[in-house]
């Protein structure tokens, strides 16, 4: 009897750590994507591209606008070139707004307002809306402006790898700490098809991360990790359809809104009050197996 009280009352606390989550906002979601108030069309002009914002571009005029209804100068960022990851991904983003793929372009146009070395930083100031995890003792704000965050105008190399070459592999049996490495395989089309261990985290966690396809292969953009339209809060949806994968288990966290933060696409709150917590750890291994409790033998689930 006492042994079965007792498994009730783990029940009962594992409940109260999942509904303990479930957020209401109480600001905008577009939190600093409101861009001092002007909304939308900060971003997305309804007309004239980034004529209509006041701007005059001087590289591809025909096309400002066409994608997206992007408002803002791309000049600056066509043809630059990205190099990520320590100086190990290298691209060379596309000489026309209309040359890219739909995920290259994503990238141009997140570069347009935050690249800090060759773009035009529009109102940004250079850090982050939100401050660090003023509860776990850390102060300030991130920066926002890549390329030009203290290391030098140009400098990308302490950046994640993003864009064409910042592909998603499947090596775990071979080298459980290589960074990309669950057990997992890549099918035809460019979809992760989970092994066991991937599916258990899955389970404890979810897959909120969007991988692009880029020649068949599933690669990191920034809207891979980040959902532009929601600063603070992400919906986790009863039996959603996990994106990037060919098949699995859906999250077995409760379904509702979830704190986040920085733009984050997935429950992430560093300010968590809760000691122990290991979500925002959990973010990041969603890519990174190597690195999780899973593949190393456990089956520890996400601690909220």
């Amino acid at each position: 009897m006492k042994r079965n009280f007792a498994i009730a009352l783990m029940f009962l606390a594992a409940a109260g750590f999942a509904s303990a989550q479930l957020y209401t906002p109480t600001q905008d979601i577009l939190g600093a994507h409101l861009v001092g108030g002007r909304g939308c069309v900060a971003c997305h002009t309804p007309h004239s591209g980034a004529f209509g914002n006041g701007q005059t571009p001087t590289l591809d005029v025909a096309n400002t606008g066409s994608v997206a209804l992007w408002g803002e100068d791309l000049s600056n960022i066509l043809g630059h070139t990205l190099n990520t990851g320590g100086g190990t991904y290298v691209d060379a983003l596309p000489s026309s707004v209309t040359a890219g793929t739909a995920d290259v372009m994503g990238v141009m146009l997140c570069l347009s307002c935050h690249d800090g070395s060759v773009a035009t930083p529009a109102m940004m100031k250079g850090i982050t809306y939100e401050t660090l995890a003023t509860q776990q003792g850390f102060t300030g704000n991130p920066p926002t402006l890549l390329g030009n965050d203290g290391t030098g105008k140009g400098n990308y190399l302490n950046d994640h790898p993003v864009g064409p070459s910042a592909t998603i592999g499947c090596n775990s049996a071979a080298n459980p700490e290589s960074g990309y490495n669950w057990d997992c395989s890549i099918t035809a089309a460019g979809l992760i098809t989970p092994g066991p261990s991937m599916q258990a985290f899955i389970q404890n966690y979810g897959f909120f991360v969007s991988p692009a396809v880029v020649n068949n292969k599933p690669a990191v953009m920034c809207t891979t990790c980040h959902d532009q339209h929601s600063m603070n809060a992400v919906v986790v949806l009863a039996g959603a359809t996990n994106r990037g994968l060919s098949t699995g288990p859906k999250s077995g966290i409760t379904p509702g809104t979830y704190k986040s933060m920085f733009f984050v696409n997935g429950p992430y709150n560093p300010n968590t009050a809760t000691s122990g917590s290991n979500q925002d750890a959990q973010f990041c291994r969603q890519c990174h197996g190597g690195e999780s409790n899973e593949m190393h033998g456990g089956n520890v689930p996400t601690i909220f």
